[in-house]
């Protein structure tokens, strides 16, 4: 485990579907209705429920899917968190310029989501930087610079914990934002 900013991000490995926190952040399609990775081991951990507050949501508020870089909250079902936190990252296109904008959108907007909720803690996996095929070391700027604005904007969320699924993917994420470390 390594902190930084004053310990409001916190990196490690492991599986987020069992951590301890306000709310983990699910790395959700725009159906809503689970899928692969991180989203299908967080609709298999919550159980049924997930799903069914997705199909509401769905119903009343996005009938066409959730939109790249927005995020919505249901419960968390059978999980120790209280909340899930769907957002939608980009699929990486090299030639969209927006690719960035809409990766920190969904960071920006899951916090914002904790926030109003008064929420102290969440966690997240790393969006977009599976099948999604965003590169790791272009992300990592892109996510610490998000997270810390929004910390230098906002006491809610106290603390985001980055859950990565191997430690070679926390050493790109560090190795990608030194410069940025030694700047704080």
């Amino acid at each position: 485990m390594i902190e930084l900013e004053n310990g409001r991000i916190i990196l490690e490995t492991g599986d987020i579907t069992q951590l301890h926190v306000d709310a983990i952040v699910n790395a959700a399609n725009s159906s809503l209705m689970g899928g692969g990775g991180v989203d299908g081991a967080i609709h298999r951990a919550g159980g049924p429920e997930i799903l069914r507050e997705c199909r509401i949501i769905r119903q009343r508020q996005f009938p066409q899917g959730l939109p790249t870089g927005e995020a919505v909250a249901t419960g968390a079902g059978n999980m120790k968190a209280r909340y899930i936190i769907h957002t939608v990252g980009p699929i990486f296109k090299k030639e969209d310029s927006r690719m960035d904008e809409l990766l920190a959108n969904a960071y920006i907007n899951s916090l914002s989501i904790a926030r109003d909720l008064g929420l102290q803690t969440i966690a997240f996996p790393a969006i977009s930087t599976g099948v999604y095929g965003f590169p790791k070391d272009r992300a990592a700027p892109i996510v610490f610079k998000s997270l810390r604005h929004f910390f230098s904007l906002y006491q809610r969320p106290q603390k985001a914990r980055l859950l990565f699924f191997k430690q070679s993917d926390m050493d790109i994420f560090l190795e990608s934002i030194k410069g940025m470390i030694d700047e704080s």
